[in-house]
């Protein structure tokens, strides 16, 4: 399992049980007076909004993954443009780096021995033709922007104060959501391999910006045919479990996302899709 098989291969959202293994400070305290719960809604669903006001902010990333035994973890830093989702980050995994730019919803990246046609250095996917031909998959590449939106569809129901907390210093209040997975892009067909809800932690800050989020997912790989199910019994659905957590600082900060030169890149997005219809014909 490559660094580059988990950027571009695995949902950006994590497994696991909803636990505070990400915890820095502050306490547990679940204790909500009459009305928290409601505030505590507004304040989740004004979130997304409130950062996003805030134009550009420098993010890091840990994607923890273990599918089939193994187990990677992907640390990324860099900056985002929370406004259109432009993004430049680079992400170190297994002792490799990779260099990632989103721009203009077209996603870049250049990692060692990943070079594309000609040894060109850069490969690209276009994220939007990526999701139409993918479906659920279509979650899978590797966007920032994708997962600071989860928190506009969260429920009504299901909002949990946890407490505060200190993060880089600053004073947050932790919440603990439900995600309405039929509310994201290609929700329906997402809901076959996710379930239809999915735990998320968000600390926010006094002026309600969101400083980190947590996602959790196992997600379910499609199950083989009937006729390689009666010839193996191994070819029940396999499962991925992944954890993403973001954190957000310096709001206002540059963002410097350009696309590589267009003789350096190697369009990867009909190959990706070619890819992912393999692995679902073989279960």
């Amino acid at each position: 399992m490559t660094v580059a098989s988990v950027l571009v291969g695995t949902v950006l959202v994590g497994c696991g049980d909803g636990d505070d293994s990400t915890d820095s400070a502050g306490n547990a305290s679940t204790s909500e007076s009459p009305g928290a719960r409601e505030d505590g809604t507004q304040a989740v669903r004004a979130a997304y909004d409130k950062t996003a006001e805030e134009e550009t902010a420098r993010m890091t990333m840990r994607v923890q993954t273990s599918a089939q035994g193994q187990s990677v973890t992907v640390d990324g830093e860099g900056t985002i443009d929370l406004a259109d989702g432009d993004s430049v980050m680079t992400a170190t995994a297994q002792g490799q780096k990779v260099e990632q730019r989103v721009v203009d919803q077209v996603l870049y990246q250049k990692a060692p021995g990943q070079e594309g046609a000609g040894g060109k250095p850069w490969i690209k996917i276009d994220l939007e033709k990526a999701a139409q031909q993918q479906g659920a998959g279509g979650q899978s590449v590797n966007n920032p922007a994708d997962s600071a939106a989860y928190a506009k569809a969260i429920t009504d129901k299901d909002v949990t104060e946890k407490g505060t907390e200190t993060i880089d210093g600053v004073d947050t209040t932790r919440y603990r959501v439900t995600v309405d997975v039929a509310e994201l892009p290609n929700g329906a067909q997402l809901s076959r391999q996710v379930g239809q809800t999915l735990p998320m932690d968000v600390w926010l800050d006094d002026e309600g910006r969101i400083r980190r989020q947590q996602l959790d997912m196992t997600v379910k790989a499609p199950a083989a045919s009937t006729e390689q199910s009666a010839a193996d019994s191994s070819a029940a659905p396999q499962e991925a479990k992944v954890r993403t957590v973001m954190e957000f600082t310096d709001f206002g900060t540059e963002v410097e996302a350009e696309a590589p030169p267009a003789d350096q890149v190697t369009d990867m997005t009909g190959k990706l899709s070619e890819q992912q219809g393999q692995t679902q014909g073989q279960g």
